[in-house]
């Protein structure tokens, strides 16, 4: 076969959520890598006073394009907007722009999707289900089209704890769910929800279920391949190591440590936290839409556990030292959450009241409580997946083609990737300058101080109310230290008889 750089020369590509973390990279790593593709059509509506150009024009500025610019100055003439809107009937697409994509693309990626958790279910459906019902619609008119790529998730069927690369039944016929809520008012969409997605934890894995059923149910008129990324995280190597441009998933979680905000968080030590740089999943999407003329494959990804690395270089301005507290029991997580988060947001928020200033630090945690509370239920399990399909893709690639588009995670160096994730967070979604870590880090010296003084207080403290004044308490306190000094003065003759 061809390379996958060869393949995609001269393709007309579509592609979904082009403007989101994934869909940024792809695009990115398209161009970089396929310079001989021949058009990259991006779906985008207009968003907050924007237009769909000026969005694509400010993505293209981003840092993340910095390799491409360098390499051809004129990148951006082969990306063409798209008005679109997945709300609405046939996506809002015009008839003028509707004819050119029926004309000419070859490839498409779907991306887009919201990931949000508490999603209503009525407006996860419209874009996790109806939206991509719309798509395969377009798709099949589509003169040229060769691959249909739909971007879907590892939880999608996280009800199970072994998961094969198959489509599983859907919970109920997409269709019939569709037409049911169709008259329902909000309300009543609400009340049976949880009904609705039974053992799943939330409307983002039960619609995107209800997505892979969809995409199924085209796979005789299409080549479709569905890719099931778990949770995605920075870069691995390209463009650079650790681009990062949100705070979902990990990296709001890692954020929060790194400021010293989050200190508990209730999750399974034993359990195994499926990570996945964003730019090994581009690569298995770019070399899955290469392979699939001519065969279907389901995918999915997973790997190992997070560990920040915050103390080594230190976020501006952290509310505490970071340290966290993991642990699966739930009354021992309440304690800390007072402890550690309650306790210490009350004493912020009544300084800043006496300082005329506005009180803002407990509503940061009771917003940081609810976005954790979404992720207990993946923390706190487990699931093993096959990945027969993925190896075998593998197998298929050229030795060059295994180094342009590599998605071998065994070759990944986790401790020197979550170091790469965390210097991300700090450098690209909060924008902070490398060269301002000694200030931070002295800035952690100084909270240290405070709690070692804090502490010492708190003590003596305890010593005047508890011991100092009650007879009973000095004699327990004189009794402990006895046995201490007995212990020490035992340890020391055995030490001594030993030599």
């Amino acid at each position: 076969m061809a390379s996958i750089a060869d393949y995609y020369a001269g393709k007309s590509v579509l592609i979904t959520g082009a403007t989101g973390f994934m869909g940024k990279v792809l695009v990115e790593k398209l161009l970089r890598c396929c310079p001989g593709v021949s058009a990259l059509y991006v779906l985008v509506r207009p968003k907050a006073g924007q237009s769909m150009q000026q969005r694509v024009s400010d993505m293209m500025k981003c840092k993340l394009f910095d390799r491409v610019r360098e390499e051809d100055p004129d990148f951006h003439k082969k990306v063409v907007p798209i008005s679109s809107e997945l709300t609405q009937p046939g996506l809002a697409i015009s008839p003028q722009d509707e004819s050119k994509l029926v004309a000419c693309v070859n490839i498409v990626f779907h991306c887009a999707a919201t990931i949000r958790f508490d999603e209503p279910l009525k407006h996860a459906l419209q874009l996790n289900v109806i939206a991509t019902q719309q798509l395969l619609s377009l798709a099949k008119q589509m003169h040229n089209l060769e691959a249909f790529v739909h971007i879907s998730t590892a939880y999608a069927n996280c009800n199970r704890r072994h998961i094969d690369e198959v489509i599983y039944p859907p919970p109920v016929e997409p269709k019939k769910l569709i037409d049911s809520l169709e008259w329902m008012d909000d309300g009543m969409v609400r009340d049976i929800t949880p009904r609705l997605i039974g053992e799943r934890p939330n409307t983002y894995t039960y619609t995107k279920a209800l997505a892979e059923c969809v995409v199924q149910q085209e796979s005789d008129k299409l080549n479709i391949a569905i890719i099931r990324p778990s949770i995605v995280g920075a870069s691995w190597q390209e463009p650079f190591p650790g681009w990062i441009d949100n705070f979902n998933g990990p990296s709001g979680v890692f954020i929060a440590a790194g400021k010293g905000i989050l200190r508990t968080m209730r999750a399974n030590n034993d359990a195994v936290a499926d990570l996945i740089p964003v730019d090994v999943v581009i690569n298995l999407t770019l070399a899955a839409g290469w392979y699939t003329a001519v065969i279907l494959y389901c995918l999915h990804l997973q790997e190992y556990h997070v560990m920040s690395t915050f103390k080594r270089n230190p976020l501006e301005q952290a509310f505490r030292r970071p340290n966290a507290n993991i642990t699966s029991n739930y009354l021992i997580n309440q304690y800390w959450i007072l402890v550690s988060h309650k306790f210490p947001a009350l004493l912020y928020d009544l300084y800043l009241r006496l300082s005329g200033q506005k009180p803002h630090m407990m509503r940061i945690f009771n917003r940081l409580h609810k976005a954790i509370s979404l992720l207990e239920y993946f923390s706190s399990q487990d699931w093993e997946w096959n990945s027969d399909n993925m190896s075998m893709l593998m197998g298929h690639l050229s030795p060059e083609d295994r180094k342009t588009f590599n998605f071998d995670v065994r070759q990944l160096n986790w401790p020197e990737y979550i170091e790469n994730y965390c210097i991300g967070t700090k450098k690209y979604v909060l924008n902070e300058d490398m060269s301002d870590i000694p200030a931070a880090r002295q800035h952690l010296r100084k909270l240290r101080n405070i709690r070692y003084t804090f502490n010492t207080l708190l003590l003596v403290f305890i010593w005047r109310v508890f011991i100092a004044r009650s007879q009973m308490a000095r004699n327990i306190w004189y009794f402990v230290v006895s046995l201490c000094f007995k212990f020490l003065s035992y340890f020391r003759a055995s030490s001594t008889l030993t030599n």
